[in-house]
């Protein structure tokens, strides 16, 4: 045990005898151990913000909009022809793969309360809109299927809405006008924030269906919905089910064999997974091309060890004569080398989570430090000491005493 303590006490000396070659020496490390953790923060907090999106966007989600019209040979889009019934959202809700369905029928309206307005969406749907769309109550309750059914002028409200139209009042039971038309307040939805794409999904207000078909919007022909929302079971396939509200969908449309959907079906779970996958590749990308500067710095390491050798050539030789063991050589500059990769990793620990916080508030990134990564980051910088030591402590050992002791 006295020759290790000694090994270790000759190998800290001898670093703390050059602080500055010691200090340039670790830099790279330094840097590569600080960009890795602060690029695989980056990249962890956008795979968790996009997990945040499709659990406020609800999860095992399809959701089935109209066809596009033609008109005077121009193709107007998807959405511009009322393709949809809500025949065709019973149907699918009978199918064995939906666990539940929310057609709607949407629009944006003019909502007033005393001498307050605000512009905002409204979603005319049933009561299956809260478990499709994962969306619970902050206060109140929903509306039923009865009044689904009478058309009663209820509604539920955003956030966003309540903010802007009663500030800290309470809004239940109390009435807003849209489109001139009274609606008493029953619920209050919780706070849901932003979609990917910057859209206040609390800036809205829920109707029944049908009250916006006959009172809000109107309808081309009785029964129109604008989307269907399908919330598929757990344990189908979600491209299963896909195929199984096409085939319903084309037969209740009495679509021929070569004539195309007049419809579309989106799989927008499976979209935003493979942007969550891209966000997590894109962050494991940045966080090895970040680890090429820790193998740079390895190769620092590398060459200073070198020239460390070279200039200690005389004591190694000396040290050999005394009794030292070649083993005991290795030991000392092995020491040495992975000395200054570690240190160098505490500090690139340390600039690489002040680097994440500075990212997450200056650029406004979701940023996410994990235990995993940092200790990554660390035993690599290790691990590039003890690889690129090796070969120069191993050179040092094999060293003859008496060449060494007459060195020059």
């Amino acid at each position: 045990m006295t020759g290790w303590t000694s090994t270790f006490r000759i190998a800290l000396t001898a670093l703390l005898v050059n602080k500055l070659r010691s200090f340039l020496t670790m830099l790279g490390i330094i840097i590569g151990v600080a960009s890795v953790i602060a690029m695989m923060a980056v990249g962890e907090g956008a795979s968790r913000k996009i997990e945040e999106q499709m659990a406020s966007m609800g999860t095992n989600l399809l959701l089935v909009i109209p066809g596009s019209t033609t008109a005077g040979g121009v193709r107007m889009g998807m959405g511009s022809q009322l393709t949809l019934t809500l025949g065709d959202a019973e149907a699918i809700q009978r199918l064995s793969a939906v666990e539940d369905i929310a057609p709607s029928h949407n629009g944006v309206a003019q909502v007033v309360y005393g001498n307050l307005n605000w512009s905002t969406g409204i979603v005319g749907s049933t009561p299956g809109i809260l478990a499709v769309r994962n969306w619970r109550l902050a206060a109140g309750r929903v509306f039923a299927d009865a009044e689904v059914r009478s058309s009663a002028k209820v509604c539920l409200l955003g956030q966003t809405v309540v903010e802007n139209l009663f500030g800290g009042e309470d809004p239940l039971g109390k009435h807003v006008r849209i489109k001139n038309v009274p609606f008493r307040v029953l619920g209050v939805l919780e706070a849901k924030g932003q979609t990917d794409r910057g859209d206040d999904q609390d800036d809205t207000i829920i109707v029944p269906l049908t009250t916006a078909q006959r009172k809000l919007f109107g309808s081309p022909f009785p029964g129109a919905v604008r989307t269907i929302a399908v919330k598929v079971r757990d344990e189908v396939p979600l491209d299963r089910a896909e195929a199984e509200i096409r085939a319903l969908l084309r037969q209740r449309h009495r679509l021929g064999p070569k004539q195309d959907d007049d419809f579309s079906i989106r799989n927008l779970t499976s979209f935003m997974q493979a942007r969550e996958e891209s966000a997590r590749v894109m962050g494991l990308l940045l966080a090895a091309v970040a680890s090429v500067s820790l193998l740079v710095g390895g190769i620092g390491i590398m060459n200073i060890m070198f020239v460390t050798v070279s200039e200690r050539t005389k004591e190694i030789g000396l040290r050999r004569s005394v009794g030292a063991r070649r083993g005991d050589v290795r030991l000392q500059f092995l020491i040495e080398a992975v000395t200054l990769s570690c240190i160098g990793g505490l500090i690139g620990i340390a600039l690489g989570v002040a680097a994440s916080a500075l990212i997450s508030r200056f650029a406004g990134w979701a940023v996410i430090l994990t235990a995993p990564s940092v200790l990554l980051a660390f035993s690599f910088s290790a691990l590039v000491g003890i690889f690129f030591g090796f070969y120069p402590a191993n050179k040092a050992a094999l060293l003859n005493p008496i060449q060494a002791l007459r060195h020059e």
